[in-house]
């Protein structure tokens, strides 16, 4: 029986060369076998680092090192401390559909001329039911909700989907691993920022330095975020990314701060 080639895989292969650091995993062409180890472990020894069977990768990308469940296996929290060996070519394939599924044909279409891009606006408007709320953000809100939700410290895909106000990431900031479309992340926060949108706005006065404060204290919430952070949790005002949300729009608040003074 005939093998079926894997143009994907082999793609990769090619461009792997002596190694590649995809994601948090640094990949390193031993003859004709592959180590996979996290990045920050790449100076480790060998003896320092626990062995991992192939299977039993899915399972380890499924917590964070302080055993936090990780909801986005893209995000920037896989745990260190580990080596696999991938005897084959097949098995490098299996160990990054665990560590980062779906990534690798990701890969190859975005090395293709055309990449099959999903623009947000494309995304939401085939959405149904209680996502539907997600198409009335502005042009304006989605460029707000990318750079909150999408930061690097939420997610390390490069994201190539956008808008009119919304240009794709680059891939030095984040990794080569591409995103096509929103992700199902991205969607329930989309949906919780319309909601937020909608909520009567209170008609405070802040001044200067209380704009600060707030920001100071949201930039502390996110360098110590709580022992029990649940990622994908929007209902929570101190969940990461609503967080980042918050910052966006403080330091714009405290922008125009200024002009309001000047009038």
């Amino acid at each position: 029986m005939a093998i079926l080639e894997n143009p994907a895989l082999n793609a990769f292969l090619a461009a792997l060369s002596d190694g590649m650091v995809f994601g948090e995993v640094q990949i390193s062409h031993q003859g004709g076998s592959f180590e996979l180890r996290h990045v920050a472990d790449r100076g480790a020894r060998d003896s320092a680092l626990d062995r991992v069977e192939i299977g039993a990768l899915r399972a380890l990308a499924n917590h964070t090192g302080e055993g936090r469940f990780r909801p986005l296996k893209s995000a920037p929290s896989l745990r260190r401390g580990w080596l696999a060996e991938a005897a084959t070519a097949g098995e490098l394939e299996c160990a990054l559909a665990h560590l980062y599924p779906g990534a690798l044909a990701d890969w190859f279409m975005a090395t293709q001329p055309e990449p099959p891009v999903t623009s947000y606006r494309s995304f939401v408007n085939r959405q149904t039911g209680m996502y539907r709320i997600s198409q009335m953000l502005t042009d304006g809100q989605v460029r707000d909700l990318a750079h909150a939700g999408c930061h690097r410290d939420a997610c390390l895909k490069r994201r190539l989907w956008g808008g009119p106000e919304l240009a794709a990431d680059n891939a030095v900031e984040k990794s080569v691993i591409p995103c096509l479309e929103p992700c199902a992340v991205m969607l329930e926060f989309a949906r919780k920022s319309m909601r937020l949108e909608q909520v009567e706005k209170a008609a405070a006065n802040i001044s200067e330095g209380d704009l600060q404060t707030l920001l100071a204290a949201v930039d502390m919430a996110l360098a110590n975020p709580a022992a029990n952070e649940r990622e994908g949790d929007f209902n929570a005002p101190d969940n990461p990314r609503r967080l980042r949300r918050s910052k966006i729009l403080l330091e714009r608040w405290l922008a125009e701060v200024p002009k309001k003074v000047e009038k």
